[in-house]
């Protein structure tokens, strides 16, 4: 299966996809770590074309492990998909790969956005990723018209896990059913 981890910037994608990997012997890929990978620091422009290679690289790499393991859960992370072709192309992939997708969408407040953005300012390898970046990210994030599950991050981890891992058993929901995201 594959899940895409969409949301704004500091909406807890990230934390959320690692403690679900951990559950579910998925594996995490980055974005972020992808792009710092394979380009020089000089080399990182921060831009959609540049996005959109990284994210080429991470469904190349999903078909590959999905090929050795066809039960493995793929969290693909580190982009908003806040533009809708991002989202066709991974699911044509996944339809491709004959792969079941899920989409969990990430939200909290944007305070709460402000907070952890800032915390996280120094570890994250992502240099542009900023509370100026999740304002501009929000003004332009395209709704999701595919059937998602909207994962309210304010609440304890563990809770939202456990929704998480509701959506991703066989037959576990894949209609869209949204809380509504903080203003």
């Amino acid at each position: 299966m594959i899940v895409l981890m969409a949301g704004l910037p500091g909406s807890g994608k990230s934390t959320l996809a690692r403690a679900l990997a951990e559950r579910t012997s998925g594996r995490v890929l980055s974005k972020d770590e992808i792009r710092h990978s394979i380009f020089l620091p000089s080399e990182i422009e921060y831009s959609s074309r540049q996005d959109d290679y990284c994210l080429q690289i991470m469904m190349e790499t999903a078909g590959y492990l999905l090929g050795r393991d066809r039960g493995r859960v793929i969290f693909l992370d580190g982009r908003p998909f806040s533009r809708r072709y991002q989202i066709e192309n991974v699911i044509g992939v996944a339809d491709s790969l004959g792969q079941p997708w899920r989409i969990l969408e990430c939200v909290c407040s944007d305070e709460t956005a402000r907070l952890r953005l800032a915390a996280d300012a120094e570890g994250h390898p992502a240099g542009n990723r900023d509370f100026r970046l999740y304002l501009e990210v929000k003004g332009r994030f395209e709704a999701i018209s595919h059937p998602k599950i909207v994962i309210d991050t304010e609440r304890p981890l563990e809770t939202c896990v456990h929704e998480a891992l509701a959506t991703l058993r066989p037959g576990g929901v894949s209609a869209t059913r949204e809380i509504p995201p903080f203003a």
